[in-house]
């Protein structure tokens, strides 16, 4: 009797469990996409806009096995995740969790809102959208250093246009993109894409610190305005099953071309061809070295003095010193980094207004650069891969 009873328990323990796995793998959706809104202080308005504008494309579109999730700082210490549920027509915001204090700035706390955000909604793959201010691969320790030449970042003019380091004002509220890289790996993650709604991030260095834990970067490579991304219009290509890059360089060109302040830039790279770009720039810069003397030459992205962030093809092109031949095995390859792109006829930027573009690769680097804030750049892993 006992030993009918145990094999019954057996059984019945099996069958549980099996139903309990195929209800887990039922739950699981084609994608997850996390839109990700750290505390950037006079930013917050816009995100609600930002978040807004991307109901209003999952009201066009519809979701079909997908789910929208979004952590947002709603204040310096407070934050919530909530999922966007959409039903009969209508966009819903169902909360899910809510932070006091979130570690965001941290290996330990970004791996756990990222663990958060997959334990809530587990998927085949997933797409990471992150607002907030932006200053490309230079360190939060160099960010947040001052240096005689009262030098000024971006967001600190505060008598003309916002733009959109990655996160806030001050360095308690900025995160370091190799943190990103290790809170995205941490959770066994990588992400068909992460869109940077900030300015300066269409770096190839901050591409390649972020080549294993995405397929494609979408970005601006100058400054980009408080706006942000126009989701309203490009939503339903960041939520197809293959997002269509190009018509999202499209969209947004489409959209800033006629926007009040009718300056934009963006590019999307695919992170999966960057160590072949690393094994070519290691053999330009093996026979190579850059004349200084044409440093003023190379097409600035920024407004900074002295220059930040450069045009990266252009800046080849002037190492290669006009060798077309090695350029142009150069181009073939920065042809497959850089797929898409587009830009307006002049970028603005907040420290000196509107500058010409006269060539564009849609990504830039920092390597000629003198400033002060890129003193730390010889530690950069794309510098240590392609020297």
């Amino acid at each position: 009797m006992k030993l009918i009873k145990y094999i019954l328990l057996f059984v019945f323990s099996a069958i549980f469990l099996s139903c309990q796995k195929e209800k887990i793998e039922h739950e699981i959706t084609h994608r997850t996409i996390f839109m990700y809104l750290p505390w950037s202080t006079n930013l917050t308005s816009y995100f609600y806009d930002n978040i807004t504008d991307l109901e209003k494309a999952i009201t066009e579109k519809g979701l079909d096995n997908e789910k929208v999730i979004v952590f947002m700082s709603t204040s310096s210490s407070e934050a919530e995740m909530f999922e966007i549920v959409y039903k009969n027509g209508t966009c819903n915001r169902q909360i899910l969790k809510e932070y006091n204090n979130p570690e965001f700035t941290t290996e330990t706390g970004l791996s756990g809102i990222i663990g958060d955000m997959k334990s809530f909604a587990p998927a085949e793959s997933y797409s990471m959208i992150i607002g907030c201010h932006g200053m490309g691969w230079l360190p939060v320790d160099y960010s947040s250093t001052r240096t005689a030449d009262s030098f000024k970042f971006h967001w600190e003019y505060t008598d003309r246009p916002i733009t959109r380091f990655f996160g806030g004002l001050s360095p308690e509220f900025q995160t370091d993109i190799t943190t990103l890289a290790k809170g995205i790996s941490n959770n066994d993650i990588k992400m068909e894409y992460i869109m940077f709604d900030d300015c300066y991030m269409s770096s190839i260095e901050v591409a390649y610190d972020l080549r294993y834990v995405t397929n494609h970067i979408v970005a601006c490579p100058t400054e980009i305005m408080a706006y942000g991304m126009p989701y309203a219009s490009i939503g339903k290509y960041l939520l197809d099953k293959n997002p269509d890059y190009e018509a999202i360089c499209n969209e947004f060109y489409n959209f800033y071309s006629t926007y009040k302040h009718p300056y934009g830039t963006i590019a999307v790279t695919d992170c999966r061809e960057l160590d072949k770009m690393a094994s070519i720039m290691k053999i330009i810069n093996s026979i190579y070295s850059f004349d200084k003397s044409k440093e003023k030459l190379i097409q600035r992205m920024d407004g900074y003095t002295p220059v930040i962030f450069y045009d990266f093809a252009d800046y080849v092109k002037k190492l290669c010193e006009e060798n077309n031949d090695v350029y142009s095995v150069f181009t073939e390859v920065l042809d497959k980094v850089v797929p898409y792109k587009t830009h307006t006829e002049r970028f603005y930027s907040a420290s000196s207004g509107t500058l010409p573009i006269n060539t564009y690769s849609g990504i830039t680097t920092s390597e000629p650069s003198d400033n002060s804030k890129t003193s730390s750049y010889m530690n950069t892993s794309w510098y240590k891969a392609t020297h």
